[in-house]
């Protein structure tokens, strides 16, 4: 989910947004050593090493509580609240696409089998609720179809990602506003 991070702090910087203040207090932390954790796992999914998918899952949770210390930090519990009715949004559109194919959630690979992400044989070897898209596929608008290389997301996926975008902006945008308008009153 390194990305959606990133996505925010680019459009933070084009906003001339200072970002070095998001750094400055340790409850970003806990989100970066989620997102250490995560790129082991993907380095393993690359090394065709499927041991850690299992937990793949339950990390989901752990790595959006991750957020908790930012929102409860900088008080930003309305966009807490609006980002978790996208999370929901988001599962609910996971849930919809699975339960119209068996409980099964397809894949369609297209630049991850360039990047060596996905191979054709990696479906029958990891035992987890992902199977190989194709014609029989229902609902494909709502199963994995976004392929990021490294990644493939869902609608629901980028809907549950909302989340993290609307808490990081939202914090930097603060962080810099409360700056200029104590520079405001320091220069009075």
């Amino acid at each position: 989910m390194i990305e959606t991070v990133l996505i925010s702090l680019i459009i933070c910087k084009i906003k001339k947004y200072d970002i070095k203040g998001l750094f400055k207090n340790w409850t970003i932390y806990p989100v970066i050593f989620m997102e250490f954790v995560y790129l082991f796992i993907q380095i393993n999914i690359f090394m065709e090493n499927y041991r850690y998918i299992d937990i793949v899952a339950p990390l989901k949770t752990v790595y959006l509580c991750s957020y908790l210390p930012l929102v409860f930090k900088y008080r930003k519990y309305t966009e807490a609240i609006i980002g978790s009715v996208f999370v929901i949004i988001g599962g609910i559109l996971n849930d919809i696409a699975i339960a119209a194919n068996n409980g099964f959630m397809p894949v369609f690979p297209s630049l991850s089998y360039l990047t060596g992400y996905a191979k054709p044989d990696s479906f029958n070897k990891v035992n987890d609720i992902h199977i190989l898209g194709d014609t029989s596929t229902k609902l494909k608008p709502l199963t994995d179809i976004f392929d990021i290389g490294y990644s493939i997301l869902s609608l629901g996926d980028i809907f549950i990602r909302f989340y993290i975008f609307i808490i990081v902006y939202s914090i930097i945008k603060d962080l810099n506003t409360s700056t200029e308008e104590d520079m405001v009153i320091n220069y009075r």
